[in-house]
């Protein structure tokens, strides 16, 4: 073997916590090789004593925006002063205005200003980031966008998934021609983003203030021809039917959900899309209306959290505050919290069979806690009690740097 991590308590989050005290894993080619009673482990070339702490499987953000230039914060203070994120939408704020800080920015620049919230993600033993695109809304403004996603993936020690959201909001070239720049999205945009390997799945925002369900029906129609996932941001603001178009398209996920209906959850429980919640989006936008908790764990839909780290409704850049609230805000169980950060989370990527569970076959991505129980994750605000992190079975510590380029 080459790492075997020895004298820990596996949390392989199979059935719950999926608890295995006084054990040991161990790393062959980057995959887990073997786990169980430390007594019975294998020689490897390296050890780690664990000294008694948990080993989880990494965490996995799976819904971000957190590649793009400028922030927001004005329109934060404007929403405290009374303004509606719609209000300021309508106004010209909103995603247009990160729009255009980030068609100013080149991709060095996008970089640059992108780095330390990843960074941040990583020292809380983030091992898989789903990165959007959606604030370029040009073919040029995409791509480096997405570029920059995938830099990130070969320079830090993370896996990143990238998602084109190239109907996030209609640009203000094609103001009143909402129709004709999904033409372009589908025709022109996703085809040659695609060709160029740099599309993993598809997302768009279908709400008032975005795109219609026949809109986004069209984008979900090219992604299915190029043979691409979908996923969706559905039901935030208002109930447009987004959960169940995703459902029958199959989709990944269907993520915000506050006001998804009754018939949106039981399309998404038969169609196996996860439902991806955002607590983050929640809490800065002071909503009142908070998915339907108890009606998703009654249908037994898989219950993801995620950061959605973006600069307009959620700049939140801590997995661990997001599990919090997630539980205080809506009443999950710190188990679900975790689970919604490991098992679902890597389901709502398409990734379930290479990350999000301790077992044999899977990638050996890790993190490794100074806790007494698994419930400290999500019970302590503001703690970071991640000790070590293992990536593809290489070990580092929490904390990394962007490397000098």
């Amino acid at each position: 073997m080459d790492l075997l991590i020895a004298n820990v308590r596996l949390a392989t989050m199979v059935d719950g916590y999926g608890e295995i005290p006084d054990a040991a894993i161990a790393v062959q080619d980057g995959r887990i090789a073997w786990l169980g009673a430390r007594a019975d482990a294998p020689a490897a070339a390296q050890t780690i004593d664990g000294g008694g702490a948990w080993l989880t499987p990494g965490l996995v953000d799976c819904h971000t925006h957190i590649v793009h230039a400028g922030n927001r914060s004005g329109e934060f203070e404007a929403r405290l002063n009374g303004a509606s994120y719609e209000d300021i939408a309508r106004a010209g704020g909103g995603i247009l205005s990160t729009v255009r800080a980030t068609r100013a920015a080149d991709s060095e620049e996008l970089l640059r200003q992108s780095a330390p919230r990843v960074l941040r993600l990583l020292a809380e033993g983030v091992t898989t980031l789903e990165i959007k695109s959606g604030y370029g809304l040009s073919l040029a403004s995409e791509t480096a966008m997405l570029r920059a996603a995938r830099c990130i993936g070969d320079v830090l020690p993370v896996r990143v998934a990238t998602t084109f959201l190239g109907a996030h909001a209609l640009p203000p070239e094609y103001a009143g021609r909402p129709d004709a720049y999904i033409d372009d999205v589908c025709t022109h945009m996703l085809p040659q983003l695609a060709q160029a390997g740099l599309v993993d799945a598809v997302d768009a925002f279908c709400e008032r203030i975005g795109f219609t369900h026949a809109q986004t029906e069209r984008v979900f129609a090219a992604a299915a021809q190029l043979e691409l996932p979908v996923k969706l941001h559905a039901e935030q603001l208002s109930d447009q039917g987004g959960a169940a178009l995703v459902a029958r398209y199959k989709g990944l996920s269907a993520d915000h959900l506050e006001h998804v209906t009754p018939e949106g959850i039981a399309a998404m429980a038969a169609a196996g899309t996860v439902a991806v919640l955002l607590p983050g989006a929640y809490y800065f936008l002071r909503e009142t209306v908070a998915p339907p908790i108890a009606a998703l764990r009654r249908a037994g839909v898989p219950m993801a959290i995620a950061t959605d780290c973006n600069p307009g409704t959620s700049p939140l850049t801590s997995l661990l505050l997001a599990m919090n609230m997630a539980c205080t805000l809506w009443r999950m169980t710190p188990a679900e919290a975790l689970a919604g950060v490991t098992i679902h989370a890597a389901r709502a990527l398409g990734l379930q069979d290479t990350i999000g569970t301790l077992a044999v076959g899977k990638a050996a991505d890790f993190a490794l806690w100074d806790i007494d129980r698994p419930a400290d994750l999500a019970y302590a605000m503001g703690a970071n009690p991640c000790r070590l992190v293992v990536n593809a079975g290489v070990p580092r510590p929490p904390v990394v740097s962007w490397p000098q380029r």
